[in-house]
C-alpha cells in the first residue's frame, strides 16, 4: 500500500500547486501595484519642490521645465518596468479553504467508493499462504470485500467443509447458490453441508435439494453420496446399496474414494443378508507403515512428558479424515510405531484403499487431536511403493 500513497500524495501536491499559484500571482501583482504607488507619490513630491524653488526664484523658468520633463521621464520609465497596473485582486480565503477541503473530500470520497481493501487483499492473495487456518481468514477477507464474488464463496465453503465447520459452510453454499443460481452441484454441497451441521438429521428441505439436484444432474456425485450416508443411516440398507453404486458408476475409474464407497455397499449388503461385491480391482492386503517419531530438541523444551501426542496418516487426494492413528505420549518419544489398516477409523476406509499417503503427528497439551501445539509431516508416501518406513519429526508450530 505504501506506493499507492506516496502516488496520491504527488497528485496531490499537484492539486494544491494549481491552487496556491493563484495567490502566489495575487501577492505578486500587489507588490507591483505598491511600487507604481510610490512611483507616483515621489512624482509628485519632486514636482511640488520644483514649484515651490521657482516660486522662491531659486529656479528660473528653463531649469523648472527642465526639472518637470526629467521627473516624467523616471515615472515613466518606472512605470513601464512594473507593466501595466492591475486593479482585480483574486481573494485568498476562496483558495486556502479549497487546499485544505480538497485532500479531506478526496480521501474521503476514496474511503467510501474507492478499493484499498481488494488492493489488500490482491497483495495477499499473491502470498503463498502457510496454513490451511491462513487461507480461511484470506477467504474470508475476500467475501467481504466482494461480497458478490460466487467463487470466492464457493472456496469458503470448501474449506470449512474440510475444516469440519459444516454450519458455516451451509452459509456459504447458500449464498453461492443465490449468486451463481440453482446448479445440481452448488444444490448438492449445499445440502451436504445442512446435512452435517444438523447433526446428520434427514429432513424434508435436504431431500427437496437433492431431488432438484439430480433432477438437473443424476450423476451428480455429491447428493448421490449423501443419500446413501442417510440412507444407511436410516437402516435403508437397499437404498443405500442402491445411491451408492449410482454414485460408484459415475465416479472416474482412478478415483481413490471408489474403494470406500464400495466398503460401504458391502456393509449395507451384509445387513441385507446378500454377499458381498467382488471388487474389480484387487485390494492391497496388510499395507502396515513403520514410523520412526522423533522430537526435535527445541521443540522438547516446551513440551511436558504428559503432553499427547498424535500420530495419523492421512490421504493425500481423498476425505480430509484420518486413515489410521496412535495415541501416544511426550514421554513416549522418540519411538517406532506401526499404522496399518488395522487401525483405520472407519472400517471402509484404510490406507490399502487409496495410493498415497502423508503421515502426521500432533503434539497437543489439552488431548484435542484436531487442535494442538506443535506437529511434524511427512511427504507423500506412495502405498503401493516399496517403502514402508517414515522418518518422522516433530519440528515446527501447530499455527491454529
Amino acid at each position: 500500500m505504501i506506493d499507492f500513497w506516496i502516488a496520491a500524495a504527488g497528485l496531490l501536491l499537484v492539486a494544491l500547486a494549481f491552487l496556491l499559484l493563484p495567490i502566489l500571482r495575487g501577492r505578486r501583482a500587489q507588490a507591483e501595484e505598491d511600487r507604481t504607488a510610490l512611483n507616483v507619490a515621489l512624482y509628485e513630491e519632486r514636482m511640488a519642490e520644483l514649484t515651490a524653488q521657482h516660486e522662491a526664484g531659486t529656479l528660473s523658468a528653463e531649469q523648472l521645465e527642465a526639472g518637470r520633463a526629467d521627473a516624467a521621464r523616471e515615472l515613466l520609465e518606472d512605470t513601464e518596468e512594473s507593466g501595466a497596473p492591475r486593479t482585480a485582486r483574486l481573494g485568498r480565503s476562496v483558495p486556502l479553504v479549497a487546499a485544505l477541503l480538497v485532500p479531506l473530500m478526496g480521501y474521503g470520497l476514496y474511503l467510501h467508493w474507492g478499493a484499498s481493501d481488494k488492493v489488500q487483499l490482491a497483495r495477499q492473495f499473491s502470498e503463498q499462504p502457510r496454513t490451511v487456518e491462513e487461507m480461511t481468514a484470506r477467504l474470508e477477507q475476500a467475501v467481504k470485500a466482494q461480497p458478490d464474488s460466487a467463487e470466492a464463496w464457493y472456496f469458503l465453503g470448501r474449506t470449512y467443509m474440510n475444516q469440519e465447520r459444516p454450519a458455516d459452510a451451509a452459509k456459504a453454499f447458500a449464498q453461492v447458490v443465490e449468486l451463481a443460481g440453482r446448479q445440481p452441484e452448488l444444490l448438492g454441497q449445499w445440502a451436504q453441508a445442512l446435512y452435517f451441521a444438523r447433526d446428520r438429521q434427514w429432513t424434508p428441505d435436504l431431500q427437496a435439494l437433492t431431488d432438484e439436484a439430480l433432477r438437473g444432474d443424476p450423476q451428480e456425485v455429491t447428493s448421490l453420496g449423501l443419500l446413501g450416508i442417510a440412507a444407511f443411516e436410516e437402516a435403508r440398507y437397499a437404498d443405500a446399496v442402491r445411491f451408492w453404486e449410482q454414485l460408484v458408476a459415475a465416479l472416474p475409474e482412478n478415483d481413490p474414494s471408489r474403494e470406500a464407497i464400495r466398503g460401504g455397499i458391502n456393509r449395507a449388503r451384509e445387513q441385507l443378508g446378500e454377499p458381498a461385491e467382488t471388487a474389480s480391482q484387487p485390494e492391497v492386503a496388510g499395507i502396515t507403515l513403520q514410523v520412526e517419531v522423533q522430537l526435535d530438541p527445541e521443540v522438547a523444551k516446551a513440551v511436558s512428558p504428559q503432553d499427547s501426542v498424535f500420530v495419523f496418516a492421512r490421504a493425500v487426494a481423498g476425505p480430509p479424515a484420518p486413515l489410521a492413528a496412535k495415541r501416544l505420549t511426550v514421554a513416549d518419544l522418540p519411538t517406532s510405531i506401526s499404522l496399518s489398516d488395522a487401525d483405520a477409523m472407519i472400517p471402509s476406509l484404510k490406507i490399502s484403499s487409496v495410493e498415497q499417503v502423508v503421515l502426521m503427528a500432533r503434539i497437543s497439551s489439552t488431548g484435542d487431536a484436531t487442535k494442538g501445539e506443535w506437529m511434524g509431516r511427512s511427504v507423500a508416501l506412495d502405498t503401493k511403493g516399496d517403502e514402508r518406513s517414515v522418518r518422522l519429526v516433530i519440528d515446527r508450530a501447530d499455527t491454529p
